[in-house]
């Protein structure tokens, strides 16, 4: 069993490996700590740590390094989250301020975050799958193309243009928005699926050649409403870091260009009364992803809750990392609320 004060030593272990890269010896943490103990009491501590696998040594009669469970005690117990410095708060403040849209506020939120960590940062979208279809509008470009435009309550808005089989004027214009926004405004994304699909089955009104043509259109749109989606930048980083792995790089390279990985990883992770998780080295190990660490902070949405974070070594500065991530997700749940508020 460890001693309290061999937590303190493991606490030290960890935030000198993270700020040095260097292993950690008894007599550097008697010099840098006050313990009140000798170095031959401090390798004491250090033994029962490296007994309980939280330490381990690199190499012969070197220093000691933390461990995957090392690390996930230090974040459990030992870690103490750093404040945000007002600079680095006004920064996240100015950066998210003023969006386009919720894509534009997506790509704004991973920039930012990467700025502050040097990490990959990851942002989930909010989920639209619980959301409501509120508006429908058909923007006339040419006589057989519309643009066709889809806005859920929960900020989602899709766009794509529709060529049609035959020319429409006006009035035909209008009487396809009119029946379309009758039949779909105001439903559940599920259930305004079911009603297009139903429609597109339906073969009483086979002359119907625009209104089956922009059904199709917005049936696609609306299943990809439905699709979890993934926004990313910083990954770069990684080859900046790639001596902080022990092996390849190439895994997460390849979980960065599929995403499919990473929004299951981030999905499954277990958040702590604060809303802050993390996912340690070999924790990740079912996803081919051992080399590498996650900590994410939920943020809410109107549709409900959603995570940002940040994706690099086991030797990150999780303290740092886990406090940019709850600041932007601060943000970022402040300005969708006020988003929604507005509407």
């Amino acid at each position: 069993m460890v001693t309290e004060r061999g937590l303190q030593v493991l606490r030290a272990i960890v935030q000198d490996y993270v700020e040095t890269r260097e292993p950690v010896g008894s007599r550097s943490i008697v010099d840098r700590y006050s313990f009140g103990v000798s170095a031959a009491t401090i390798r004491n501590d250090m033994a029962m740590l490296e007994d309980e696998e939280l330490i381990t040594a690199p190499h012969t009669s070197s220093g000691r390094v933390p461990t995957d469970k090392g690390y996930r005690v230090f974040v459990n117990h030992l870690a103490q989250l750093r404040p945000l410095s007002v600079a680095q708060r006004k920064a996240i403040e100015s950066f998210l301020a003023d969006p386009a849209d919720l894509d534009d506020l997506m790509a704004r939120t991973v920039r930012v975050l990467t700025q502050l960590t040097g990490q990959v940062a990851l942002a989930q979208y909010p989920s639209f799958a619980r959301a409501h279809l509120t508006h429908i509008e058909l923007v006339a470009l040419a006589p057989k193309r519309l643009l066709v435009v889809l806005v859920t309550d929960a900020g989602g808005v899709s766009q794509r243009i529709a060529p049609l089989p035959v020319d429409v004027d006006e009035s035909d214009m209008a009487l396809l928005r009119a029946r379309l926004s009758s039949l779909l405004t105001g439903k559940a994304i599920g259930d305004a699926i079911d009603r297009v699909q139903a429609l597109l089955a339906d073969d009483a009104r086979p002359g119907d050649a625009a209104l089956r043509t922009l059904a199709g259109i917005i049936a696609d749109e609306l299943g990809e409403f439905r699709q979890e989606k993934l926004v990313m930048a910083g990954a770069a980083t990684l080859a900046r870091r790639e001596h902080d792995f022990r092996g390849s790089i190439h895994p997460l390279l390849e979980a960065i260009e599929e995403q499919v990985t990473l929004l299951r990883l981030m999905s499954e992770m277990e958040a702590d009364a604060h809303g802050l998780a993390a996912s340690i080295g070999t924790e990740n190990a079912s996803f081919g992803l051992d080399e590498a660490s996650i900590v994410a902070s939920n943020y809410a949405a109107p549709s409900g809750t959603a995570r940002v974070g940040v994706m690099g070594p086991t030797r990150m500065d999780y303290p740092s990392n886990l406090a940019a991530a709850r600041a932007v997700a601060r943000y970022l749940s402040r300005m969708l609320d006020e988003d929604e508020a507005s509407r």
